[in-house]
């Protein structure tokens, strides 16, 4: 089977050090702790950023801080949010992106009602001048799809070219408002993806473990950290995300795949 490439979710834009005190938040945190992700196995760092608050924030400063952070240290693919602040004006969301050029960035295909924070607003104009700015920039969109509806979206944009060929898909299962993280909705959504598409997939909480060894088998690649997942096992805090990384090598290796390095991951998800 093709090598596994995991993706470290850090930060988020919801969890505080109140719910794990090992959250990193800081600029100079994320990137300590990318780098022990990259160290434990992990091609893939996808990045939220905090303010001094502790809220989510898509102030483009703190992105061109810890990326320069993380590539001065490690080779890992950076893969930045254009979702990490309610109400942010879409300059604001992709403003960062044209700055630092990541190799991913987050385009998730619609809007929901985030049941807790929420309405998580994607229009379609804003996915249009999103996937103009990423063609414009070398960036590939991770299309993240939190319910099938979403899926059908990103076919819409595929075909009008916002979305160039082959895509990423990120199936992100178990988000309050979204399709709810069971197997048969993980191989549902699976089976709607185009046939050259690349795939991923992550289940939030309790789900994560099921999601994450189906994903695996069926031959998809894995998101682990603790923006989906602040608990390691029922009841225990985890005590990084490196810990998640680490699990995620291991079950891989369990099912036969390899862990992709990130040149490697580089290839197989088609990133410039």
């Amino acid at each position: 089977m093709e090598k596994l490439v995991i993706s470290a979710a850090l930060t988020g834009a919801w969890p505080t050090k109140q719910h794990n005190p090992n959250i990193p938040m800081t600029p100079e945190e994320i990137a300590e702790d990318a780098c022990r992700c990259w160290n434990a196995g992990a091609a893939v760092v996808h990045l939220h950023m905090r303010d001094e608050h502790g809220a989510g924030t898509m102030d483009k400063e703190r992105f061109v801080q810890t990326a320069s952070l993380i590539r001065g240290k490690c080779n890992l693919i950076l893969n930045m949010t254009t979702s990490g602040e309610l109400g942010a004006s879409d300059k604001r969301r992709y403003e960062h992106l044209i700055e630092i050029k990541p190799e991913l960035a987050s385009y998730d295909c619609g809007s929901m009602n985030w049941m807790h924070m929420g309405v998580f607003v994607n229009t379609p104009q804003f996915l249009e001048k999103l996937g103009k700015v990423m063609i414009e920039n070398n960036v590939k969109p991770e299309i993240e799809c939190f319910d099938t509806g979403m899926v059908y979206n990103a076919l819409y944009y595929i075909e009008k070219g916002f979305v160039l060929e082959p895509p990423y898909f990120q199936l992100c299962l178990g988000a309050p408002g979204g399709t709810v993280a069971e197997i048969e909705n993980l191989v549902f959504m699976k089976n709607l993806l185009p046939k050259n598409a690349i795939w991923s997939a992550f289940g939030l909480g309790s789900m994560h473990m099921p999601i994450l060894y189906t994903t695996i088998a069926l031959g998809g690649h894995v998101r682990v950290g603790m923006e989906d997942n602040i608990y390691y096992a029922k009841g225990v805090l985890a005590e990084s995300n490196a810990q998640f990384v680490e699990r995620a090598v291991r079950a891989g290796r369990e099912f036969g795949r390899e862990i992709a390095t990130p040149d490697e991951a580089r290839n197989i998800l088609k990133v410039k």
